[in-house]
């Protein structure tokens, strides 16, 4: 490796620090985690509305206590029964591989409702060891150590 190329890192040079700001702050914006989420929805008063936007076979395999089952597809014929407008709602699908999510916060948007994506889906919550409910009842995993903190509540980031 020839050490006066600059690196593969900062072959493109970093943002100007006001630049980072506005990417950055946009990001939490739109997205959120989900060890934010967990932590919210253990409060008395999370203040938003927990959506998942998979499908049926999905939603029967596991879901996050408390979350509405609205799939994507049903979103404009549904979302007024189901939401409240006036709070915010987050949505989450499989994982990082899909974006599901993405695509039910977009339809949730057209139609007016200020929204969130939970990043990494149910696939990072079970990683993390929150639990899941279904048919059979409830369900927690442990925590993978590529994902989390064993032995700890948090991550602390």
């Amino acid at each position: 490796m020839n050490d006066t190329a600059p690196s593969p890192v900062l072959r493109t040079a970093p943002a100007a620090p006001a630049e980072a700001v506005a990417f950055f702050a946009a990001r939490l914006t739109f997205q959120t985690d989900v060890a934010d989420v967990h932590a919210s929805i253990r409060s008395t008063h999370p203040g938003f509305i927990l959506v998942d936007s998979r499908g049926v076979a999905g939603w029967e395999q596991g879901h996050v206590p408390g979350a509405v089952h609205l799939p994507t597809a049903d979103i404009p014929a549904r979302a007024a029964d189901l939401l409240d407008p006036a709070l915010p709602v987050v949505t989450y699908c499989w994982g990082p591989g899909c974006d599901g999510a993405t695509r039910a916060a977009l339809a949730l948007a057209q139609l007016g409702y200020q929204v969130k994506e939970m990043i990494g889906g149910i696939e990072y919550w079970i990683r993390e060891g929150f639990p899941t409910t279904s048919a059979t009842g409830t369900e927690r995993r442990a925590v993978d150590p590529l994902t989390s903190p064993v032995n700890s509540a948090s991550c602390a980031c």
